[in-house]
């Protein structure tokens, strides 16, 4: 998995084999929309809110399928909005990919694997991670916000932490995962 934020929400996302791009119409002035969605197999607008919805606490990751019933194709990828303003994208043989924006919706044991990527500025920032980090710790919190609230949610963040690895996102950089 490789994650590439661009500001806001806007953010490109490999995955699968497939390459995702999230908010494209939200991207700063500087970069060239065409661009940005050249090469995607899926872009999700407005942060999902056309996607179906899903409920965190009992959705479950796809288990991979036998070698036997294996197809030719690479998996394909599968996204939900669960809650207002989160989006969960799920690609068999990898880890579940959660995307937060609005308040953290309710969540199942499935987020302990999961990569949970947080957009917000100041204080919003922290809030969220403290949200997530007091449900159910996922295996990496990633930080997608400027510059004093990634460093806020850091300090306030790290003593939370309890085995939870913690990554902040820089515009147009890209993390491999």
């Amino acid at each position: 998995m490789k994650l590439t934020w661009f500001g806001g929400t806007t953010t490109r996302i490999h995955v699968g084999g497939s390459i995702l791009v999230m908010d494209p119409q939200a991207a700063p002035q500087a970069i060239d929309a065409a661009e940005l969605v050249s090469g995607a197999d899926r872009v999700i607008a407005g942060f999902g809110t056309d996607l179906a919805g899903a409920d965190g606490s009992t959705w479950k990751p796809r288990k991979p399928p036998r070698l036997l019933d294996e197809g030719d194709g690479l998996p394909t990828v599968d996204a939900w909005c669960v809650g207002a303003e989160a989006v969960l994208v799920d690609v068999i043989g990898e880890s579940p990919l959660l995307l937060v924006r609005g308040d953290v919706p309710p969540l199942g044991r499935w987020v302990e694997s999961a990569v949970v990527v947080l957009f917000g500025h100041g204080e919003r920032l922290t809030e969220l991670g403290v949200a997530v980090l007091d449900n159910i710790p996922p295996r990496l919190l990633a930080l997608a916000g400027d510059e004093v609230a990634v460093d806020i949610a850091i300090t306030a963040l790290r003593d939370r932490l309890e085995g939870t690895g913690l990554v902040s996102l820089e515009a147009g950089l890209a993390l491999e995962i």
